[in-house]
């Protein structure tokens, strides 16, 4: 076998382009856009490499045809409680030799720099993209998403990779009937006049993004891993999903004007981008412009969805959902609607995610793999 570290132009663009070639029989690959997979490897666009090191590598056979490819990194942010490195972009034919081959290779590289553990496939970077392994649920994936074929678990698991958490999606049909007991939760809160429900409107995206600060910090920041948000990281947040924002999809729900809940949806880029086949130069820009008026989106995808403490538990989750669902299902043409995963770490936002009447739609998994064979494994714990 053949290593190709990643550093000529030549080399990047197979990295991009294997992957392709690789699913080319296969219906729901998409592929990722180069440009948002390229950032993770550049310094000036990836903050990461502030805190750690990245390298990628091709593997090729005696006839010098790419078998696999993988990034391998260390990210001092990432704290476990042993050193562990990371894997990721991950791609590989059917043979586990070759797996090997390529999981030997990335544990060699982390020994080196002290690692006791690699965990994959993550990224080097937030868990918002490019994180967990897909073992059920193939189909589109959703943009951002990792995306592979079945056998890559047995890849995993036969080297001795183990799941450290399960990664769950959750979703529904928007036309799905809505449970009773919500419908009774929107006409017993719809009594309070000083509850109202709103749309999310580009022209106040100040406002919104103000109102979403409030809740998300009160709702989620000190619950679990969450984090705190500044109104000025969520106005640029809002800010780069403003081109693709749909005005009928996220809701906030008030008290006069205090901000008690809300919903965040956008609609699933992916929907739009798997036909401009990883490319997004000025020419794609344009396709995707026509192809964002011209061709209806199906698929909404739900990003957050939080109520403030103190109304918790009192049936604006349900008022909430109602209302919004009442609207964009006369206002859009969204047939289908699917979270963002949640780790089974999380029961308590998992039980969340069930009270909105979805079921499982994916599942992707965080492998571990620890170097010294005699050590506990340990799943991740619960929040």
């Amino acid at each position: 076998m053949k290593v190709i570290n990643v550093v000529s132009k030549e080399s990047e663009a197979e990295f991009l382009n294997f992957p392709t070639r690789l699913f080319s029989k296969d219906k729901n690959f998409i592929r990722p856009l180069d440009q948002d997979i390229e950032d993770v490897f550049n310094p000036k666009k990836n903050k990461f490499f502030k805190f750690g090191t990245c390298e990628r590598f091709l593997f090729k056979n005696k006839e010098n045809e790419t078998v696999g490819k993988i990034a391998v990194f260390i990210n001092r942010k990432y704290r476990q409680s042993q050193p562990t490195g990371g894997i990721g972009f991950f791609d590989c034919i059917d043979d586990q030799e070759t797996a090997n081959f390529i999981f030997d290779h990335a544990k060699k590289w982390l020994q080196e720099k002290g690692m006791e553990a690699m965990d994959g496939p993550i990224n080097f970077g937030e868990r918002d993209k490019f994180w967990g392994l897909l073992i059920e649920g193939f189909r589109e994936p959703l943009y951002g998403m990792n995306y592979n074929a079945p056998y890559y678990q047995t890849l995993f698991e036969n080297y001795g990779f183990q799941i450290y958490f399960n990664q769950l999606c959750f979703g529904r049909k928007i036309h799905d009937p809505v449970a009773e007991n919500f419908i009774q939760m929107h006409e017993r809160i719809s009594k309070n006049k000083r509850i109202t429900a709103r749309p999310l409107k580009v022209k106040n995206l100040k406002k919104f993004a103000h109102d979403f600060t409030s809740v998300y910090n009160q709702a989620w920041a000190a619950h679990g891993e969450g984090k705190q948000f500044t109104e000025a990281q969520t106005l640029r947040l809002f800010n780069t999903l403003k081109p693709i924002i749909n005005e009928h999809i996220s809701w906030f729900v008030y008290e006069d004007e205090k901000p008690i809940a809300m919903w965040m949806n956008i609609p699933d880029l992916n929907q739009w981008f798997k036909f401009l086949n990883g490319k997004f130069g000025l020419f794609q820009k344009m396709m995707f412009l026509i192809l964002k008026k011209f061709r209806k989106n199906k698929k909404m995808v739900g990003l957050v969805f939080g109520v403030i403490p103190e109304w918790q538990r009192k049936g604006v989750d349900g008022y909430m959902i109602w209302e919004g669902t009442k609207h964009f299902r006369k206002t859009t043409d969204f047939e289908d609607y699917e979270m963002q995963w949640i780790g089974d770490f999380n029961p308590k936002m998992v039980k969340i995610a069930e009270t909105l009447e979805t079921k499982v739609t994916r599942k992707l998994a965080t492998y571990r793999f620890h170097f010294d064979e005699e050590k506990e494994f340990k799943r991740h714990p619960i929040l």
